[in-house]
């Protein structure tokens, strides 16, 4: 990947606001795509340093309107396509905002792309489109399963993305991570969710389900993985999981963190937290041999100790965090 200027949607996010810094450290030059408010908040990025953040170009827009997306693409070399509504639990009662972000707002950005030759065009997808493992590991040639509107949603803009691929014979990439976790992810995630219950002094945790099992990544390691891939010329016209390939359940994640926060604590099944039963993805454990064949990546962090940088960090933003709602 050479020196570029390179658009980063949804910067202002978890996952986007690290691969800003990583893409900065790497001597490229970025813009940041932030979703426009009122407030001229610009999420995280909010936190960085003065220094680090005069570095960056930031555009305030929204992916679901094509004139904006327009305007931030014009002069760029390479997309990291991020944006999009995550939140399982709020999909099932506001579909039509996934419809409009996650499938709109990627044929948006496809469409400049287009018109503007971009070199690259990275487009996030999610574990979640596999729905529950049919076998595993799970290996991009998985079925997909639309299991709740967000999963129906992403696997609706992973095929307008094969489509452009296919139809002109554009430069893209579908980038597969599966449960990434670390600092500065949404309140609503389980890992937070149990981290900031620990950490609030509660004795006694509210979770749903501890039966499902899931592959976390720590988002450095994520992130490492977007650069490899955008600097490979093998990963173009592919779908690549980023994976551990390590499975573990939710009652083996509360486990560990209560081990590590608060050893007395025990945990209480919510029913307000529990998926509909044919909605819930009970397993998903992925294959990471495709990205490791075709670009050297592999992940460094253990486990443990990415659960431990995340606790530090939400243990020193806790005010940030709302710890007494049941976030979704």
């Amino acid at each position: 990947m050479s020196k570029n200027k390179i658009l980063v949607t949804g910067s202002d996010g978890f996952i986007g606001s690290h691969l800003v810094e990583e893409l900065l450290k790497n001597g490229h030059a970025v813009k940041a795509f932030v979703m426009y408010n009122s407030f001229n908040s610009w999420g995280w990025l909010d936190t960085f340093p003065k220094d680090v953040l005069s570095e960056i170009e930031i555009f305030s827009g929204d992916v679901r309107d094509p004139n904006g997306v327009r305007e931030a693409i014009k002069d760029v070399n390479e997309i990291f396509h991020l944006a999009a509504l995550i939140a399982i639990p709020y999909s099932y009662h506001s579909p039509d905002s996934y419809v409009d972000t996650n499938i709109k707002g990627t044929l948006n950005v496809l469409q400049a792309a287009r018109d503007f030759e971009v070199d690259r065009v990275l487009i996030t997808s999610t574990s979640e489109v596999y729905g529950t493992a049919q076998y595993v590991p799970i290996d991009e040639k998985h079925p997909y399963q639309g299991q709740s509107p967000y999963s129906a949603t992403k696997i609706g803009a992973d095929r307008l993305a094969e489509s452009f691929y296919r139809s002109f014979d554009m430069p893209i990439t579908i980038v597969r991570p599966f449960n990434t976790y670390g600092p500065r992810q949404s309140a609503r995630a389980v890992i937070p969710t149990i981290i900031m219950q620990l950490l609030s002094g509660k004795d006694k945790i509210e979770l749903g389900s501890l039966a499902p099992s899931r592959d976390f990544t720590y988002v450095k390691d994520t992130v490492k993985a977007f650069l490899e891939i955008s600097k490979s010329e093998a990963t173009i016209g592919e779908e690549i999981n980023i994976a551990s390939q390590r499975e573990i359940t939710i009652g083996e994640l509360a486990q560990e963190l209560i081990k590590q926060i608060n050893k007395d604590a025990s945990i209480s099944c919510s029913e307000e937290r529990l998926r509909p039963e044919k909605s819930e993805v009970n397993r998903l454990l992925g294959s990471n041999k495709k990205i490791k064949q075709l670009t050297g990546w592999e992940p460094k962090y253990t486990f443990e100790d990415g659960l431990s940088e995340t606790i530090k960090f939400i243990k020193a933003n806790l005010e940030k965090y709302k710890t007494d709602i049941y976030n979704i």
